[in-house]
């Protein structure tokens, strides 16, 4: 059996990983575009370490990415994070991140005071008291719609387009709730169905709740087993619950080269596939040398959306029309060491408000501060973010200026003085189409697009559009399409 995988990213090595598992004697060929393995993972080489430039953290408390990173040997290879929270930048000064609520979506006034106006704060409290939404279960919305309707655009600017912007490189107004937060648009979903009134803040307060509860089981559950063990048992079990985050050591290489070795694939760089045509048992490529001149079984394109649809437009030609709507948002992250530290502060980074004036980046991690293995390595690493979909000023400015900008910005916000402090090291990558826009009505053309697509045997498709933004989700669904595949 012959199977060709477009694409040498996460999701295509992922693929090629399954597939083996489950055809051990399968033929697999894999085609990158460019000249290397990774796709949106990228570990620049740094004279002081391998330093991530793409992705830089994943959700931990994924257990099913925990148990495949641990099948792939690099368990032993995954850290966690200092725990030191972010700052917000906000009216010219930094200040604490909101608490609670929902990626900065609160169910009071309280969490955000510091952030909003008065008049916008009793806007939040009276929020719940007020007319119900007109909530169909199962429907969707633009997140900074629905939140600037019923708290107004300060809390959309100030909190929750900041929180969002540094996952999705999209303002609230862009990303649709269903499919970026969607733990909130299940409870507007339960207080639809219960009859309930449908408030912005009943349904926050919902999860806040369920929250509590989940934390106050886990110390019920902890008590217990302090209880029933002994002292030095009692005193090794776990203080608090485990980080939300992990990363790799050494970068995100060691989990995409992990992935080539463990696929058993052949893996062609530099193999541009300029076109498909055929059908289950019959696919051919166009491009990718003489590895592509026999026909392959199976076809996995693990690309992006509007690279899919342009391959498919002669193969899969109702596909390729249902990926259309899906649209890429670009970004660029500048990464750059320091000799020293002093003077950063003890946080994980600022995260920026969308209505801050003379300010080009949108968020800034501290590397260093947030992860201890980087801290390690002495100075500081600190990278820049820029970019939200529809705006391409960055990509279109050269790195000079991008350095600037990321060091003028850096001083303005937090005082540390890149230049003074010796300005080592630095890496700017710009990513194009670098994340799909999760739009309001995302969710509905994947499905379109599952649809159309089971009617094509034998091709597969997978990616960050397809399974949502995160590594943990670009794997869950790579996995399951090669369990579709092969059926």
């Amino acid at each position: 059996m012959r199977i060709a995988i477009i694409g040498a990213g996460l999701a295509g090595l992922t693929t090629a990983v399954e597939l083996r598992r489950r055809a051990a004697d399968a033929h697999i060929d894999v085609f990158e575009a460019t000249d290397r393995l990774g796709g949106k993972l990228f570990t620049a080489a740094f004279a002081s370490g391998p330093t991530d430039v793409g992705a830089e953290a994943f959700i931990a408390r994924r257990a099913d990415a925990r148990e495949f990173f641990d099948s792939l040997g690099l368990g032993d290879s995954v850290v966690s994070p200092s725990g030191l929270r972010s700052l917000i930048y906000s009216g010219g000064e930094t200040k604490p991140l909101p608490a609670g609520g929902m990626m900065g979506i609160p169910s009071t006034s309280a969490p955000v005071a510091h952030l909003v106006s008065a008049e916008t704060c009793a806007r939040i409290d009276a929020e719940g008291s007020s007319a119900g939404i007109e909530w169909q279960v199962g429907q969707d919305v633009a997140v900074g719609e629905l939140v600037a309707q019923r708290y107004g655009a300060e809390v959309v600017d100030r909190c929750v387009s900041a929180l969002l912007g540094g996952v999705y490189s999209c303002t609230a107004y862009d990303l649709g709730l269903r499919a970026t937060v969607p733990a909130l648009a299940e409870s507007l979903d339960a207080l639809a169905e219960a009859g309930e009134p449908v408030t912005l803040s009943a349904a926050v307060a919902r999860l806040e709740a369920a929250r509590a509860e989940q934390m106050k089981a886990a110390a019920a559950a902890r008590a217990a087993a302090e209880a029933t063990s002994g002292a030095a048992e009692a005193a090794e079990a776990p203080a608090k619950p485990a980080p939300i985050f992990g990363a790799f050591r050494g970068g995100y290489a060691e989990l995409y080269e992990a992935l080539a070795e463990h696929s058993g694939a052949d893996i062609y760089v530099d193999s541009f596939i300029s076109g498909i045509t055929g059908q289950a048992g019959k696919w051919q490529v166009t491009g990718g040398g003489e590895a592509a001149q026999q026909p392959y079984d199976l076809l996995v394109l693990a690309t992006p959306a509007p690279t899919t649809a342009m391959l498919l437009k002669q193969a899969a030609p109702a596909v390729a029309a249902a990926l259309a709507p899906v649209k890429l948002a670009d970004s660029v992250v500048v990464a750059m060491k320091f000799d020293s530290d002093a003077g950063l502060p003890d946080n994980s980074g600022v995260l920026i408000a969308t209505d801050e004036p003379g300010v080009y980046t949108k968020a800034f991690t501290f590397s260093s501060k947030k992860w201890p293995h980087l801290g390690q390595r002495g100075g500081a690493l600190v990278r820049a973010s820029f970019g939200r979909f529809g705006d391409t000023t960055a990509l279109r400015t050269d790195e000079d200026t991008l350095v600037d900008w990321a060091l003028d910005d850096l001083k303005t916000i937090t005082g540390f003085d890149g230049r003074a402090a010796g300005l080592s090291e630095i890496y700017t990558q710009r990513w194009f189409g670098g994340l799909p826009r999760y739009g309001a009505d995302h969710l509905a053309t994947v499905a379109t697009v599952r649809r159309e697509l089971g009617a094509v045997p034998g091709l597969e498709l997978t990616g960050a559009w397809a399974g949502g933004v995160g590594v943990p989700a670009v794997i869950a669904d790579a996995r399951a399409c090669a369990a579709r595949l092969l059926g």
